[in-house]
């Protein structure tokens, strides 16, 4: 349960506004538990509380280090000054990090996936041009709890998805226009990619998914979907999902972008009953990003990427695309 609840809250967001940055940042992570460095990458969604404050949700990789790759979501509370008539922002920040650790020992021990709490803390500097890029540098902490420290610094690009009405940062959005098609059916198709590493490509599977979208008041959507997530030498995986989402549209209704998570309701054929002392169906969590972009009123395409994080080190990636109806 306290998984289910984290995959909800990694994406919460305070307040009903619809103006925002999103941004990709590269450089490198280190640790010293050995001393090592590693390429590490983050993206971004803030948002301004403000003249003096935001918030953002990200997606971070902080790098395979040896016998470990661990990547996560974290929620960031921001305390900034604008100077240079607001087109220099300086930032710091503090939240929480929820980690997925593939774990690769020496052999024979078996890899295996940890899932755990972290604390982060930032200190960044945004550069706001006249063209709506914006260009960032960063240093990150993160405090692993049971797992290892880590310390980053990362460089890169964002964009502002609403049209500022002067330089620098919004402080507060306007409200949201929504339209009237409240409902959504999604065909996809994709890949699974297992986390833990097997010979060749055979953690590597076609996944399909079929599914139904609906609007709810207050920025919410629900989703409930059948899900198969192909098979290969370490799964052979399939079921329902059922997630709740935090959604945002721009450019007039035409860009939306959602995060969700939710409960996973699937039965592998390769899940060992021996080992696992269960068998049939089961529950993991899903944490999901999407993306839409309408076409027409009715049809829009979508992207979507899932982590299923389960109890017996067979968390997986989904990359999916599709087309949607919505009426």
């Amino acid at each position: 349960m306290r998984r289910i609840v984290m995959s909800i809250l990694f994406i919460a967001i305070t307040t009903p506004a619809i103006a925002g940055e999103i941004s990709f940042l590269g450089g490198y992570g280190a640790t010293d538990n050995p001393v090592q460095k590693a390429g590490a990458y983050q993206l971004e969604y803030m948002e301004g509380l403000g003249e003096n404050f935001a918030w953002s949700v990200s997606y971070l990789n902080q790098g395979h280090f040896i016998d470990h790759h661990r990547d996560g979501n974290a929620v960031n509370l921001w305390l900034r000054t604008n100077q240079f008539n607001r087109h220099l922002s300086l930032a710091v920040g503090a939240g929480g990090v929820f980690y997925y650790d593939t774990i690769i020992p020496a052999a024979p021990a078996p890899a295996s996936d940890f899932h755990g709490w972290g604390t982060m803390v930032n200190a960044a500097a945004m550069w706001y041009t006249d063209s709506r890029f914006i260009f960032q540098v960063r240093g990150s902490w993160i405090r692993g709890g049971s797992s290892f420290d880590t310390l980053s610094a990362l460089a890169g690009i964002g964009y502002q998805l609403d049209r500022p009405e002067k330089p620098g940062p919004v402080a507060w959005a306007p409200a949201e226009i929504r339209d009237t098609n409240d409902n959504e059916v999604t065909v996809f198709g994709g890949q699974t990619v297992v986390n833990i590493p097997s010979s060749g490509n055979s953690g590597r599977s076609a996944a399909l998914c079929l599914e139904y979208r609906r609007r709810l008041p207050w920025y919410l959507e629900f989703s409930t979907g059948a899900l198969y997530e192909g098979r290969n030498d370490l799964i052979d995986r399939y079921g329902l999902t059922t997630e709740l989402w935090l959604a945002k549209s721009f450019f007039n209704e035409h860009l939306a972008l959602s995060a969700g998570g939710g409960a996973y309701f699937a039965e592998d054929e390769r899940r060992d009953p021996a080992v696992i002392r269960s068998s049939g169906i089961f529950i993991s969590e899903i944490a999901s990003l999407s993306g839409s972009y309408r076409l027409t009123p009715h049809w829009a395409i979508r992207a979507t990427w899932d982590r299923i994080i389960t109890s017996y080190s067979r968390d997986t990636d989904l990359f999916l695309g599709g087309i949607g109806y919505r009426f």
